[in-house]
């Protein structure tokens, strides 16, 4: 194949925006060169998502816009959506290769002699079933050089009645810890300062090789990247309440890369629903994990997922849910109703929520989410801290991260980017983001 530009599109998690840099590089390693999605590029590499809704839709979209650009492009599909539904997928028009878990990293490889489908013929699929996704494939995001999301794990063990993830990335495996803490000193030679460590279940790591041996876990390998020089930062992307361990959290409290900042699922406060979900703790076990993080960080910030509009979640059990998370110390909510996948147990249990009653619970978890955050943000008001900021300029402000994940706005100054600066928070902003200025040398505290 001679032609030599090819754009990415990525729906979905930060895992498959790591993985399409993964793909992306080993296309540039064959001479390609990397172009955005609107020049005009001979190849378009569209990553979905199985989790988002309407993910057909949106899946159609990009294809349509793409061949606009070019209409002689060639376009291949990958990721969740890709691995779930590909012979749906080959049928959109303009669709020429859909690739499966196992196929996607040997995209160019696949691409490379290869000839388009007759004009109205259905794409190639090479999709082979799931249980054959069986290797690792590590993979970071780049061209963001402050922050790096770095997989080390994929695939998920649990059945939770609502998710397709283990249908669509397969069973739990992981890198091993000498693997990351190399990949991680080679991110450090190229000015990273910090890595958000992702998996689909992170918590679960430590299962290697084709026996899927558990030889190591994640507290091994938050202890070895804690030795590593030349990264300031460390984030743990999102980690399961029963896998998140004491011990990972006393780490963490004295560590000096890992950062207070925790994303832990709940998915509802209802231990009825929790059932339901085939969930694999109860709220009991979250409210302990989140009172031993407080207790031992205090400033720490901790996001939480939510489900709401589950199959039999009545009136009652949405407000548990809410009273649960109203007296919970915690920092913001991501909140999703409820959607039918399917090949899951959820859309076959009794009590369906209507659409209407999902739309109106996930507004008022919004809305906590903002009380929740504004609070979380007001109690750092007047506090030192270092923010590290991003290659990210809009309308002459930058913006930044203090290591408890508060979001800081100033005044753009080129030698503040992608560096690290002592500042006192002084107010938050309608947008709510923290106004912050410099420690002066002469400052007295009252």
């Amino acid at each position: 194949m001679d032609t030599r530009k090819v754009a990415f599109y990525t729906l979905g998690c930060k895992l498959n925006f790591s993985e399409t840099s993964a793909i992306g590089r080993q296309f540039e390693e064959h001479g390609f060169v990397k172009t955005s999605f609107e020049d005009a590029a001979d190849i378009y590499v569209i990553n979905t998502c199985s989790v988002t809704d309407h993910a057909d839709r949106k899946c159609r979209k990009v294809v349509k816009e793409a061949l606009k650009h070019n209409p002689e492009a060639f376009v291949a599909i990958v990721g969740c959506y890709a691995q779930l539904k590909p012979q749906e997928i080959a049928e959109i028009p303009g669709v020429h290769a859909v690739l499966g878990a196992a196929e996607k990293f040997q995209l160019v490889e696949t691409l490379a002699g290869f000839q388009k489908p007759a004009a109205g013929q259905p794409g190639h699929v090479f999709a082979s079933p799931i249980s054959e996704a069986t290797e690792f494939h590590a993979a970071h995001s780049y061209g963001d050089r402050t922050r790096t999301f770095l997989k080390v794990q994929d695939g998920c063990d649990y059945s939770c009645s609502f998710c397709t993830i283990p249908l669509a990335r397969g069973k739990s495996r992981s890198n091993s810890v000498q693997s990351v803490v190399e990949r991680v000193q080679e991110l450090a030679t190229t000015g990273v300062k910090e890595i958000v460590l992702t998996g689909v279940n992170l918590g679960d790591f430590g299962l290697q090789g084709p026996e899927r041996e558990r030889k190591e876990n994640f507290y091994d390998l938050v202890r070895a990247l804690d030795e590593v020089d030349g990264i300031e930062r460390f984030r743990i992307s999102s980690c399961e309440p029963n896998l998140l361990s004491d011990e990972i959290i006393r780490f963490v409290a004295r560590s000096k890369r890992f950062m207070p900042h925790f994303h832990i699922p709940l998915q509802s406060g209802s231990n009825k629903i929790l059932g339901l979900m085939r969930r694999r703790y109860r709220r009991e076990l979250y409210q302990e994990r989140v009172a031993l993080i407080k207790e031992v960080m205090p400033h720490a910030c901790i996001g939480v997922d939510v489900i709401v509009g589950f199959p039999g979640e009545t009136e009652a059990e949405f407000q548990e849910t809410y009273q649960f998370l109203n007296d919970l110390d915690v920092s913001y909510l991501h909140v999703f109703p409820y959607s039918e996948r399917e090949n899951t147990l959820a859309p076959s249990l009794p009590g369906r929520v209507q659409d209407r009653v999902r739309h109106e619970r996930t507004t008022q978890l919004r809305s906590l989410s903002e009380k929740k955050k504004r609070y979380f943000y007001e109690q750092h008001v007047g506090m030192e801290t270092q923010v590290l900021f991003e290659d990210d300029v809009t309308n002459g402000q930058m913006e930044g991260f203090t290591p408890n994940y508060i979001r800081v706005t100033a005044k753009y100054d080129p030698l503040l980017v992608g560096d690290t600066k002592r500042l006192r928070l002084i107010s938050l902003n309608p947008h709510t983001l923290m106004e912050a200025e410099e420690v002066g040398i002469e400052v007295f505290h009252h």
